[in-house]
């Protein structure tokens, strides 16, 4: 991937860079990095568990107002969600977004302890640096006076994390309202000012379950045990070929089933997460779970007729947990020029990624999406000992500033 931008790109950059107004919300988000961090220390003090991020949005609706956003509220699904008007009425509309909801469940304890830039508490990167990001940007906006050239939707999104399963966007862009107008989606999630995700990474996990009669370990032995047949199934699919390129991967998390160890198990349950860049892996591997499944049930019911036995026979069930789709931003687009132009800009080395993020709904569907950090340095990720520090982050605000600019004009 090239880092070289078009000098039309660059040009505009360094056009809307040069802004008295844009000086103004640099200035702006040099003068009030306190500010910021303390918003974030707030923020993250509202726990915001998977599909329970009602209290969170609500907080950050309060903020849009304040911030002189139009339209805020809190959508069917949950998203908070304001508007930025253009200057004059425009069809195309540009959505910045972050999301809301940790991977810690209710009633984790969250007490953000500040020291100096650093922030320590969970979720205090991932992704309370992505919503300060969102929030200060907000708030540049509006001190700063910047009105641009088309709409900007600044939201808050539900259903990032694990089995929300990317709720919260599916809704957005479910929705003809926002389906239609948006030309660029730009998504803020942890930290850093170098990351770009530029390659959407597709996954299918499935929840696999077998079932049988159960019974006693021995006078029942000539029964199917469901954990036995589903281990079988198990070793199949590990010994399925993952190709390096497109680069593609298959876990078994967990398995789980059986009651006692002198007890034929009444179940068998099993999660699998699959993932790749190629849609057309996802769909190979979707097929061979359930080829690997029904066959090792097939010959276990098969066995069990031959001994001439009257119990119930073994059965399977596959239900997909999970489904984020793969995608690309393509190197023809604005968004893809504006980056690498805006990270020229400001002497950023820029690293495209491959990740699974908010961005894979866009992408999929051929919206210009890319996800960025939002300044600053974090760790522990998706732990209780999880930090962030801001030290750094004014570039990282500066380069969601421009690219957000470079895309919405002004």
């Amino acid at each position: 991937m090239s880092s070289a931008a078009p000098t039309s790109a660059f040009a505009r950059v360094a056009q809307i860079a040069a802004d008295r107004r844009v000086h103004a919300a640099f200035r702006w988000l040099h003068l009030q990095q306190p500010q910021v961090l303390h918003w974030q220390s707030e923020l993250v003090s509202i726990p915001a568990p998977p599909f329970e991020e009602r209290a969170r949005a609500e907080w950050l609706c309060n903020r849009f107002r304040d911030f002189g956003l139009s339209d805020v509220r809190i959508d069917a699904v949950g998203n908070a969600v304001g508007l930025r008007h253009a200057a004059l009425p425009c069809e195309d509309a540009v959505l910045l977004s972050a999301h809301l909801d940790t991977v810690f469940p209710s009633g984790t304890v969250i007490e953000p302890r500040l020291n100096g830039t650093r922030l320590e508490a969970p979720g205090a990167c991932d992704n309370g640096a992505g919503l300060a990001c969102l929030l200060a940007l907000t708030a540049a906006f509006e001190h700063a006076g910047l009105v641009p050239e088309c709409d900007i939707y600044f939201v808050g999104n539900v259903g990032e994390e694990g089995e929300g399963n990317l709720r919260g966007m599916r809704h957005i862009y479910d929705e003809a309202p926002w389906r239609d107008r948006i030309t660029a989606h730009l998504v803020l999630d942890g930290a850093g000012h170098e990351v770009a995700v530029t390659d959407a990474l597709g996954s299918q996990r499935f929840q696999v379950t077998i079932t049988g009669p159960g019974g006693h370990s021995w006078t029942d032995s000539d029964r199917p045990n469901p954990i036995t047949v589903l281990s079988q199934a198990i070793a199949r699919i590990a010994t399925l070929e993952m190709p390096a390129s497109p680069r593609t991967t298959l876990n078994i998390g967990t398995i789980e089933g059986g009651t006692s160890v002198n007890t034929i198990p009444e179940s068998a349950t099993a999660r699998i997460d699959t993932r790749s860049t190629a849609p057309e892996q996802l769909i190979r591997l979707e097929v061979e779970v359930h080829r690997a499944m029904e066959d090792a049930v097939l010959a276990a019911n098969q066995q069990a007729a031959q001994r001439a036995r009257k119990h119930a026979p073994l059965a399977f069930m596959i239900d997909k947990i999970g489904s984020r789709p793969a995608g690309r931003l393509r190197k023809d687009t604005a968004l893809y020029d504006n980056l690498f132009a805006v990270d020229r800009h400001l002497n950023i080395h820029t690293e495209p990624r491959v990740a699974s993020t908010d961005a894979n709904i866009p992408l999929a569907l051929g919206v210009p999406a890319v996800t960025l950090g939002g300044g600053g340095e974090g760790g522990g990720i998706h732990t209780r000992a999880e930090w962030y520090d801001a030290r750094g982050r004014e570039l990282g605000l500066r380069r969601v500033l421009l690219l957000l600019l470079a895309m919405a004009g002004i």
